[in-house]
């Protein structure tokens, strides 16, 4: 398919929707990663913690190429997505990852754009070839900030935050932005004024997250709300702005000197469609109908929660048009509420 023919796949009806609220694509090249993350949901495969532990529970084996990943971003950005998210596990682990980063064309970032989400382990060995991507954004997820707390919260190593601080620094020089992600736990709760004035020192934003709960983290951590650190920002801040348009959670967005907090509250309400109105998982839903979710078995899911509602595209990946149609259509029916 050619450049001028994928100019005119389009989104309609509840995935013209979704695209136009700010909707994510999340591409996810594997679920392995270095780290154990007690919190995590693996973009909705088996968390690392858990195969670290027993390794007879693996996640579904990867049947995406980095050529099949390029032609489902390339359509649906193509379509109207206008986020793309690359994570996994952790992206960079995978062969994958420097293929399909290399090949994402240049882009207007008015148009879509593109993050890499990492641990950030790796990242001073990566940034020499990832300076030359496309990439429009680095999120380096620092949730800890010792080596007692990376142990506790993602069973780290010592030196394990150092590495990581060092691939956040280096990152800002060669990468055009650059962002901390931090979930609020009860297990970081004393590091997360530190951690919010080391990104103040290095002129990094942050994104604050709450826990989303799933049945593989139930009951191992403590889930902290945002209510305590959004009343300091208030004091430290020099404005607050309140975004409650798009998909997924409302947020609070903090100013402080150069930089941005932005706090993702539930409290502000959540967007949901028509499938969530009857969705046995509805009651521990965090995030809403916030994300696309591509993994490398090779499945489209709208829902974090609903393994059942995942979309296979190894069918039609071989035919970008076909692809765009199959994606719109399921779309509709989540939005409509008639996905069975």
């Amino acid at each position: 398919m050619t450049v001028t023919d994928l100019s005119r796949l389009r989104l309609t009806g509840g995935g013209a929707d979704f695209a136009r609220r700010g909707g994510q694509l999340r591409v996810s090249f594997t679920p392995r990663c270095q780290l154990g993350c007690w919190f995590c949901h693996n973009e909705g495969e088996v968390p690392p913690r858990i195969t670290h532990h027993d390794r007879a529970i693996q996640p579904r084996s990867r049947a995406m190429t980095a050529k099949a990943f390029l032609t489902a971003i390339n359509a649906m950005t193509a379509a109207g997505i206008r986020r793309v998210c690359f994570t996994g596990g952790e992206p960079l682990l995978s062969r994958l990852a420097r293929p399909v980063l290399q090949g994402i064309p240049a882009h207007d970032p008015a148009q879509y754009t593109t993050t890499l989400i990492t641990n950030g382990l790796t990242l001073t060995t990566d940034l020499p070839w990832l300076a030359a991507t496309s990439l429009d954004r680095i999120k380096v997820s620092l949730h800890y900030f010792s080596d007692a707390s990376i142990a506790a919260i993602a069973e780290g190593r010592p030196g394990d935050i150092t590495m990581i601080k060092a691939g956040i620094e280096a990152a800002v020089q060669v990468i055009p932005a650059v962002e901390i992600n931090l979930l609020l736990q009860g297990q970081n709760a004393h590091e997360v004024h530190d951690i919010i004035s080391y990104a103040r020192q290095i002129g990094v934003s942050v994104q604050i997250i709450e826990l989303v709960g799933t049945d593989h983290n139930a009951g191992l951590g403590e889930k902290v709300p945002s209510a305590a650190i959004t009343a300091w920002l208030r004091k430290i801040s020099s404005s607050e702005q309140v975004i409650t348009a798009g998909t997924g959670q409302g947020k609070r967005v903090f100013t402080l000197d150069q930089i941005t907090i932005e706090v993702i509250d539930a409290s502000l309400g959540r967007h949901h469609v028509g499938q969530c109105t009857t969705c046995p998982s509805r009651v521990r839903c965090t995030e809403g109908f916030w994300a696309l979710r591509l993994d490398s078995a090779g499945t489209l899911s709208p829902c974090l929660l609903r393994p059942d509602l995942r979309l296979d595209l190894l069918p039609h990946i071989a035919d970008p048009a076909r692809l765009a149609a199959m994606i719109n259509a399921h779309l509709d029916s989540f939005a409509d509420g008639t996905l069975a």
